[in-house]
């Protein structure tokens, strides 16, 4: 599995890019997934339903399987939180892993800038960025693409999750 990660600041647009990007990695024959790190405590559960009441229970994993989707929750109570290697090794083979988050691991990202936002760059101190999709001319010698042309990103992507490991 190629993995690609989407990295920039809140609000940069690396949810809205995402969504736009998957159905033309689809369109193009790439099976996606996707991991997304969240830096506060969620749930994908509702309290009172079965599968909740189980994990307040203490049960460590449950889960709720259908005919349409299943979703495994584990419970980390106070063990620490798993590594990005570890996590990719739960999902099921594909083409391209985009990971929105993980800023700090050590793999290849586009980092999504825009001008408005008044953050800094993440590209002169960050190895790991391959290119910048972003709304204004860097100085840089990494591709810069432009953050309004979803399909110039997507051709990117395509290219690096169907170029040789």
């Amino acid at each position: 599995m190629k993995v690609l990660g989407i990295a920039g600041y809140s609000g940069s647009g690396k949810t809205t890019l995402i969504e736009k990007l998957v159905p033309r990695l689809v369109r193009a024959g790439l099976r996606v997934s996707l991991v997304k790190h969240a830096h506060h405590d969620f749930d994908i559960d509702h309290p009172g339903k079965d599968s909740w009441r189980h994990r307040q229970a203490g049960c460590a994993q449950v889960l709720v399987t259908s005919s349409k989707r299943w979703a495994l929750m584990t419970e980390l109570r106070d063990e620490a939180e798993p590594a990005l290697p570890e996590q990719l090794r739960h999902l099921a083979p594909c083409d391209l892993v985009l990971v929105e988050g993980f800023k700090h691991d050590p793999i290849p990202r586009v980092e999504v800038h825009r001008k408005s936002g008044g953050q800094p760059k993440l590209y002169p101190a960050d190895p790991h960025v391959i290119a910048v999709a972003t709304d204004e001319s860097l100085e840089t010698g990494l591709p810069q693409l432009p953050l309004d042309d979803v399909d110039a990103i997507a051709r990117f992507v395509i290219d690096f999750a169907r170029s040789p490991a």
